[in-house]
């Protein structure tokens, strides 16, 4: 089964209604205390809470620093997350939310995203908050995350620029193409941070999937909402074996260089995945007056357009990106583990009609029990491929395997 959970923002979505949402739905209290060491953050502490809402008991979350500004250039903070000690994965999900908010002011105030400085979002409390999230995520175990429309309230709002319009400008610039959903609540409900992380975390929006529901964690946030719950609901559970395959909607971006190191090409295409990016590769072309060049390719969800072009301009030296949008068919997907010298190594399952068409070993996975035995990392996938194969790996036989 895949371990699936489906947000509900009923109130509206921030951090700290995000992480209080998993906390209470069990995720480790642990496991976000390690994110804040990771992150080198000094006097912070996440203060836990059960707080009602509207007759509803739920977890409060309040992330206490001692900073008196919250003001802090944009690189500063991907500084700091690129070089935590946190999982590759958990950090790789920070690293693509927080480029998503840097983009979005970036467009807002007609500055390059390197001249960024984040005024309200500039604190300790966004990079936990954001950091959080991910790592709660991350131990929950779930594959895949689906959200509802996002409650839009009205007003105006006090910042660092002076009054802005709800929903402010940020966040609308994340929430292109995301649906949302009008109320007549005067009030921000969705917050740009709250909005960067759900957009870079959630693969669709829309009713709740059908699931077998096993936890269920509510999320409070700290200001009361007229006429409203100030919660948001998160539901966990299993649904069922396979994602849906069929026919889907891409972007393939792309751009041709001629003066680009060959050395920085690695790190081109590394940045391009960790912005989410389905895949991204790099061939050889014939440029003008005979010169070599490469062709930077890029292909992408259409909802991660605008951060993966923004990803090739910064880190490639191409002056402009190509887009194009394609249908593809796709293959049913599903992930299973097995284990190898008592590691677990995920098994990565194509299914056409029903029938297992591919199976292939996570290498990343393989890799990290080849570190840990001795052993090369081609017995560990051998072992894998046989260890799959061996106990059915089709949706039909899932518990046979371990997950």
């Amino acid at each position: 089964m895949t371990r699936v959970a489906y947000l509900d923002p009923v109130g509206g979505v921030a951090g700290d209604m995000l992480l209080a949402a998993l906390l209470d739905a069990g995720a480790p209290r642990e496991v976000l205390d390690d994110v804040v060491h990771a992150l080198g953050l000094t006097g912070v502490d996440a203060v836990v809470s059960r707080v009602e809402r509207a007759g509803l008991v739920a977890t409060h979350i309040h992330v206490r620093t001692q900073t008196r500004t919250h003001e802090r250039p944009a690189h500063e903070l991907r500084e700091i997350v690129a070089t935590a000690a946190l999982d590759p994965v958990v950090r790789a999900r920070s690293l693509a939310a927080l480029d998503r908010l840097v983009v979005a002011e970036a467009a807002i105030h007609g500055v390059a995203m390197v001249d960024v400085v984040l005024h309200e979002l500039g604190g300790d409390d966004t990079l936990v908050d954001i950091c959080g999230v991910f790592a709660l995520l991350h131990a929950l175990g779930i594959d895949r995350l689906s959200c509802a429309p996002l409650p839009m309230g009205t007003g105006v709002i006090e910042s660092a620029h002076g009054p802005l319009p709800l929903p402010a400008p940020a966040t609308f610039a994340l929430l292109r193409g995301v649906p949302v959903v009008g109320v007549d609540v005067a009030a921000e409900l969705v917050t740009p941070t709250g909005a960067a992380i759900v957009v870079e975390a959630t693969e669709r929006f829309g009713p709740l999937p059908t699931m077998a529901v096993d936890a269920i964690g509510v999320g409070a946030g700290t200001r009361d909402v007229p006429g409203r719950p100030n919660i948001l609901r998160l539901f966990v559970g299993q649904s069922a074996d396979a994602d849906p395959g069929g026919t889907g909607e891409v972007v393939v971006l792309e751009a041709n260089v001629d003066d680009l190191l060959p050395e920085l090409v690695p790190d081109v295409i590394d940045a391009c995945l960790a912005a989410g990016a389905l895949d991204a590769w790099a061939q050889p072309i014939q440029m003008k007056k005979g010169r070599p060049g490469l062709l930077l390719g890029v292909l992408a969800r259409p909802a991660d357009e605008r951060v993966l072009a923004h990803t090739l301009l910064r880190h490639s030296t191409t002056l402009g990106v190509r887009v194009r949008r394609s249908a593809r068919l796709e293959l049913d997907r599903a992930i299973r583990e097995v284990q190898i010298d008592g590691h677990p190594v995920r098994i990565k399952i194509g299914l056409l009609d029903g029938s297992v068409v591919n199976l292939a070993p996570e290498h990343d996975d393989c890799a990290a029990v080849a570190a840990a035995t001795g052993r090369p990392v081609k017995q560990i996938w051998a072992e894998a491929l046989v260890a799959a194969t061996a106990v059915g790996a089709t949706v039909g036989d899932a518990d046979g395997l371990t997950r």
